[in-house]
């Protein structure tokens, strides 16, 4: 595992590295959501998973999260750093943008104007608790009109969005997985990791 800090315009983010044994079957790239200082069990679970299946996976920390702070700037900006670390990274096999909650959405939003392949979103926020009014689908829906396929883990009790308020709006051609638990996924970390094992083994 290797940790490099690459600079943006926002500060330092920082690249995590984990690769495979032999020549990788391509590159994993995940963003981490709006809260906290830690990589969930999920996501670990999902990288420990991809590598042991063939892939290159990188871990993107935000710059806001780099510097220590508590809350992210909009989206524009988490657009421009995580677009400024995937010019670093590795294009040697597909690419496949993910991440988890906020991570999923710069996904989302980016992939493809990156020529990625696919996109993985764990956790993908359609709308604020409670404010369905609010939705993302139009960033959720994004990928798929550029050609690009999305993978949705989502949980069966999540306030930002269940699975059939994600069926409802997903592109066709996209897929969607269920597995319990609500916004927070380590409980099911698991399945969450054979989702996103299904999801890559697919990419073409």
């Amino acid at each position: 595992m290797s940790e490099v800090l690459v600079p943006t315009s926002l500060g330092d983010a920082r690249a995590t590295t984990s690769e495979p044994v032999g020549a990788a079957r391509g590159t994993l790239v995940l963003g981490h959501g709006a809260g906290g200082l830690r990589w969930t069990t999920d996501v670990t679970a999902v990288r420990d998973g991809a590598v042991r299946a063939g892939w290159r996976v990188v871990l993107v920390d935000q710059p806001w999260r780099v510097a220590g702070k508590r809350v992210g700037p909009g989206p524009a900006s988490l657009d421009r750093a995580w677009t400024a670390v995937l010019g670093t990274v590795p294009r040697d096999g597909p690419l496949v943008v993910g991440g988890r909650s906020a991570g999923a959405r710069v996904a989302c939003r980016t992939a493809a104007g990156l020529g990625a392949a696919a996109v993985l979103a764990l956790s993908f926020p359609l709308h604020p608790p409670g404010r369905p009014e609010r939705t993302r689908a139009a960033e959720l829906a994004a990928p798929s009109a550029a050609g690009v396929p999305v993978h949705v883990v989502q949980g069966r009790s999540d306030p930002f969005g269940t699975p059939e308020e994600v069926a409802a709006v997903l592109p066709a051609g996209c897929r969607l997985t269920p597995v319990d638990g609500p916004h927070a996924l380590e409980r099911s970390a698991p399945a969450v990791t054979a989702a996103a094992l299904a999801a890559l083994a697919s990419v073409p």
